[in-house]
């Protein structure tokens, strides 16, 4: 990173973001690509550069981009939301995408695009679910966008490439910042002509950086060192499920690729009311919502954590 070479990309001068954009364009089977500085930017760009206002887009009721990225597309693109049913796997409910398309009426707001997001809480959409979805949005004229922030992950697992797990889509967002380890980034793929658009809202949203060639390096180290080895996080998660299921009063929710949703009992929560604080205090930082957590293996966990991790548990709950 210290040695990137860089210039101002802010008018393209960069050449270590060109780089990264030819690489991920590339490595998705793609015609450009676009450097951010978020996930959220980039399904942000992707959806304003698709959308006009007043048009809508078709997504799930549990994605991303519908619950958790602050409602940009409706409060900065006047583009409406149109969720429909998301399956406990993670894919959309395509009946109901089908009968959610608009008439072209003026009554109505134009739907423009459906929405996917590859993997889901960790669970990965098959490529026959992505297709479906394709064959969905061509016959009714919709445009298609993968939120794949983590499409790393799902093509490992699904062992195809990138490229193949992004060819169902006309645009797809990835992120260099969660399994890859990169300190910040992710980029937004699809149709040059598209990304020109993209390009500009990038711009009017704050995304235009001066010498991004430092992070961009980043990613392009992760690219060439980072993918493959997901499967590590995606054994380690499947080790930490394994270990914590063993204990008593712990329920494995689900536990797919890099993601282990846990649940605790209610005589737990009862006699143990701070589970965060205390294991905290041997070492282990969680989140909970209630008795329940979310756990994610990275690049910075390694066997011996997971290891260390259900020893924690299994002490306090034991």
């Amino acid at each position: 990173m210290a040695a990137a070479a860089v210039g101002d990309d802010v008018y393209g001068e960069d050449p270590t973001v060109n780089e990264l954009q030819d690489a991920v364009a590339a490595l998705l089977g793609k015609e450009a690509a676009l450097f951010v500085t978020s996930g959220t930017q980039g399904n942000l760009c992707g959806l304003l550069a698709h959308c006009g206002r007043g048009d809508e887009y078709i997504v799930g009721d549990r994605a991303h981009t519908y619950m958790y990225e602050g409602g940009g597309a409706a409060v900065l693109g006047s583009i409406q939301p149109q969720p429909v049913p998301t399956g406990d796997d993670g894919m959309i409910d395509l009946v109901a995408v089908a009968a959610a398309v608009k008439s072209p009426d003026h009554h109505y707001a134009r739907t423009r695009l459906l929405c996917l997001e590859n993997t889901s809480d960790g669970r990965v959409l098959t490529m026959a679910q992505m297709e479906d979805s394709a064959e969905v949005a061509t016959r009714h004229g919709l445009s298609h966008h993968l939120d794949g922030a983590r499409l790393w992950n799902a093509a490992v697992a699904l062992g195809v490439s990138p490229a193949e797990a992004a060819a169902p889509f006309d645009s797809v967002s990835v992120c260099l910042s969660k399994g890859l380890g990169t300190p910040m980034g992710s980029l937004l793929a699809g149709p040059a002509d598209l990304i020109d658009e993209a390009h500009k809202w990038r711009k009017m949203l704050g995304g235009g950086l001066r010498q991004a060639g430092i992070v961009a390096a980043a990613g392009l180290y992760a690219l060439e060192h980072h993918i493959d080895r997901l499967a590590d996080d995606h054994a380690n998660a499947a080790r930490l499920a394994e270990g914590l299921a063993a204990i008593d009063g712990v329920k494995i929710d689900s536990c797919a690729t890099n993601m282990v949703f846990i649940r605790v009992s209610d005589e737990i929560v009862g006699n143990c009311p701070d589970l965060a604080e205390a294991l905290a205090g041997r070492g282990v930082l969680t989140d909970w919502k209630g008795p329940r957590s979310r756990l994610v293996t990275h690049l910075d966990v390694a066997a011996t954590d997971i290891d260390a991790v259900v020893e924690a548990f299994a002490y306090l709950l034991g």
